[in-house]
């Protein structure tokens, strides 16, 4: 029996974003602007460590102007060129704002990720009003109000854009997390609609699925969840932000020039596997929960 690999640890530490080897060059990106939202975060994180390792200009977007500044500030530390954008993605108005900001400060804006999300692990039946539009309001129409922003801008310049939106699996079973599902759910038929609608503007949308990757937003979900996740996929074991970051460069820059409306799965193998509770199996199924 060969070894498995080793699950990923929680999340990646600056340092190793700044050396993790990756197999694009290092000027792939040079002179490109690329505006990641949720870029503080685990996923978005690495997202803005890998685009800025290629040449481009890391604009991270979020709530949190703290950990913004931070990020920016060990980003330009080792060289690299970024900036930081405090704004809440669920007002149109601040989505719009902000494309103007930066085009008026950086002259152009190539490439969108849309990595802002959140959700917490609950029975759907026991939703809250308050808790569903929450998750709603940030991956869905967060993500909308942010392509909406990016494209009119793209079109008034005659400029080329790609979108790549950060979802989830869909197709199998992942169950505790409903809301999150018809959220991005959404986001996919949204980006294949618009796919089309906006080719004839040289504007590319694809999505970027993952799978059971290690970060520090997974401490929202149960230990018990948690030590499950590397037997949610084939491969049994966990994926890393990286793994997101290279996936999301592939689609963003012209390495995909002639892709658009599609939605790469990073997980493993695991919508080919089975099932995922992030509330605990009930144990109708066959599981634990009572």
């Amino acid at each position: 029996m060969t070894d498995q690999p080793s699950p990923a640890k929680l999340g990646l530490t600056d340092e190793e974003l700044a050396t993790h080897p990756t197999m694009f060059a290092a000027d792939a990106l040079k002179d490109q602007v690329v505006v990641v939202t949720g870029g503080a975060g685990g996923i978005g994180r690495a997202i803005a460590w890998l685009f800025a390792r290629l040449g481009a200009h890391v604009a991270v977007v979020g709530r949190d102007g703290g950990k913004l500044d931070a990020l920016v500030a060990r980003l330009t530390g080792r060289g690299l060129k970024a900036s930081a954008h405090v704004a809440d993605i669920r007002e149109p108005d601040a989505a719009s704002a902000l494309f103007d900001t930066i085009w008026a400060a950086q002259g152009r804006v190539d490439c969108l990720i849309n990595s802002a999300g959140g959700q917490f692990p609950q029975a759907a039946i026991d939703f809250s009003v308050k808790g569903w539009n929450a998750v709603i309001n940030t991956n869905l129409n967060g993500t909308w109000y942010m392509m909406q922003a990016a494209a009119q801008r793209w079109r008034d310049h005659k400029h080329p854009g790609s979108i790549v939106n950060i979802v989830v699996v869909t197709t199998h079973g992942l169950y505790g997390i409903a809301h999150t599902i018809a959220a991005r759910s959404g986001v996919i038929g949204l980006s294949r609609a618009v796919a089309v609608e906006w080719a004839p503007l040289n504007i590319r949308v694809n999505c970027v699925a993952p799978g059971a990757i290690e970060t520090e937003g997974w401490n929202v979900y149960s230990p018990e969840a948690r030590a499950a996740y590397p037997r949610s996929n084939p491969m049994m074991r966990t994926g890393s932000p990286w793994d997101i970051a290279e996936a999301t460069v592939f689609l963003a820059g012209p390495s995909a020039n002639f892709v658009t409306g599609e939605t790469l799965t990073v997980d493993g193998g695991g919508q080919l596997w089975g099932e995922t509770w992030t509330t605990g199996k009930p144990a109708y199924f066959g599981g634990d929960d009572k």
